[in-house]
């Protein structure tokens, strides 16, 4: 790692309230070096083990359409820093948003005093911290120029209400049409005392429509999302023509259908958004806040079989687009696949700098937070387990009766891996051939009990986007699968 030379001698604590730094207030560059570097060093100085800076500015805005109108459109625009002090395996965060020198410093002694540290006294030498030279994958990479190329808000609204007009001519029986979508730009700097010195930009935007119908006592809704990450045209290619006929058509089964009886069964999930119980389940308990939290069933398994052998998945930051997708995460380590699970057997968990330092797992770029007001944590990016050697019509036709779980909703999940799903929209299964619509389907189970019944895995790997809640706020991932088959799972309905 090449790395720079500032500062060129020591600097004494006395000295630091006459320093006087030139910083670009509009862009986060190699101008930041310097304050960083001095700050870093005076944490340091006043005993820390390790000192993190994470700086980001956002700019943000939301569009909703409902019916044919622009209901709302919400801009969000905002600029912090959050700093991280370690000392030993205990550590504090504290934001602000004064990026001045002073404001910074001012957040870093908040910092230290929370665990019993103060700065140093006026004649003590701050230590030079050599930052390594700014690793820059904004520029490196094109990005600098994103935020110019994307939709302008009028091109928002047109697309919104062409959305809708579509979901207007294609479903019947139609109470509500709602197309909404958002654009999340945010540049972010990290700098820390072990000489990570890294910048980034993101831009994230997803764009869908939820659709209700009713007939008399007949209800459904369906809604369907995309997302992207670093395509400023994503907008402007939405087929959203498409995607409204097929918001229709499943409206249109599910209007009538009849609602499943409750039972255990067979069934079988669709891939892309079916990866959401996967997610929710499983990958969470492994993540080492899980693990320091005492949360996880799986904590001292790895190495051992907790799924059945079809059955592999992984984490990463690195598909091309994905919503998960990120070139360092919020600790400034570079993005990496991660093998969680292979062959039914434990391999890894995902880890943060802390997750790292409490649990002995090595860090796997997964340290990621909703914003400058967080201190990142272990989360999934692009999580999915992958392809399997079975083809869709050998799964359906190994069951006699069971269900089609198409398209998943909304759930909750407990704190070892409980869970129970929703099923926007079902179909029967009958001697291996999808059969008559289904509604009011709920999926119950556990994870550990789940993971060993996924027997068979098909080759159609798909992913969708997602957002995910955790101790470091809401962030954007991908969840994913195949379709697969589970021998057997409760289904909750009338």
């Amino acid at each position: 790692m090449m790395l720079s030379t500032y500062p060129s001698s020591l600097l004494l604590s006395r000295e630091l309230p006459n320093l006087d730094y030139k910083l670009k207030r509009d862009r986060f560059d190699e101008t930041w070096e310097a304050p960083l570097a001095t700050l870093l060093g005076l944490g340091r100085a006043a005993g820390a083990d390790f000192v993190e800076f994470f700086l980001e500015r956002v700019n943000y805005i939301n569009c909703l359409a409902e019916d044919d109108t622009i209901a709302s459109i919400s801009p969000r625009l905002s600029t912090g820093a959050g700093v991280r002090v370690f000392r030993g395996k205990a550590d504090c965060y504290v934001s602000t948003n004064d990026l001045t020198f002073n404001g910074l410093k001012a957040a870093l002694e908040k910092g230290l005093s929370i665990l019993g540290l103060q700065l140093p006294a006026p004649n003590a030498y701050i230590p030079a911290i050599n930052l390594e030279l700014l690793r820059d994958y904004a520029t490196t990479k094109g990005k600098d120029s994103w935020f110019a190329s994307c939709s302008s808000i009028r091109e928002m609204g047109e697309v919104l209400l062409d959305a809708n007009q579509q979901l207007q001519l294609k479903a019947n029986h139609v109470q509500s049409r709602r197309a909404t979508y958002f654009r999340d730009w945010q540049e972010v700097l990290v700098a820390s005392s072990d000489g990570t010195f890294a910048r980034d930009i993101r831009l994230t935007q997803s764009v869908g429509f939820n659709l209700l119908c009713a007939d008399g006592i007949h209800r459904t809704s369906i809604g369907q999302r995309a997302g992207s990450t670093s395509d400023p045209n994503f907008l402007r290619a939405w087929d959203y023509k498409s995607t409204a006929e097929e918001v229709a058509e499943s409206a249109g089964k599910m209007l009538y259908a009849d609602y499943v009886e409750s039972g255990t069964y067979p069934i079988v999930m669709a891939n892309q958004f079916g990866g959401v119980i996967f997610h929710e389940a499983c990958g969470h308990l492994m993540e080492t806040t899980q693990i320091e939290r005492k949360t996880t069933p799986f904590a001292d398994k790895k190495g051992e079989k907790i799924a059945h052998e079809s059955l592999t998945a992984w984490d990463e930051g690195l598909s091309d687009s994905a919503f998960g997708t990120i070139d360092m995460d919020d600790e400034g380590m570079p993005a990496q696949r991660t093998l969680l699970i292979e062959n039914g057997i434990l391999k890894n968990f995902l880890s943060d700098r802390a997750g790292s330092l409490r649990t002995g797992h090595p860090r796997t770029g997964s340290g990621r937070r909703q914003s400058y007001t967080y201190a990142a944590a272990s989360r999934m990016r692009n999580t999915y387990i992958a392809p399997g050697s079975y083809t869709n019509e050998e799964i359906f036709g190994s069951i006699d009766k069971g269900i089609y779980c198409k398209k998943m909703g909304g759930g909750s999940v407990g704190a070892t891996g409980q869970f129970n799903f929703a099923v926007e929209e079902a179909y029967l299964i009958e001697n291996g051939k999808i059969t008559k619509p289904l509604k009011g389907a709920t999926l119950i189970g556990d994870a550990q009990e789940i993971m060993n019944k996924i027997s068979m895995c098909s080759q159609d790997l798909g992913l969708a986007a997602g957002f995910c809640g955790s101790v470091s706020g809401s962030i954007y991932v991908t969840v994913g699968q195949p379709h697969i088959k589970v021998d057997s799972i409760t289904v909750g309905g009338r």
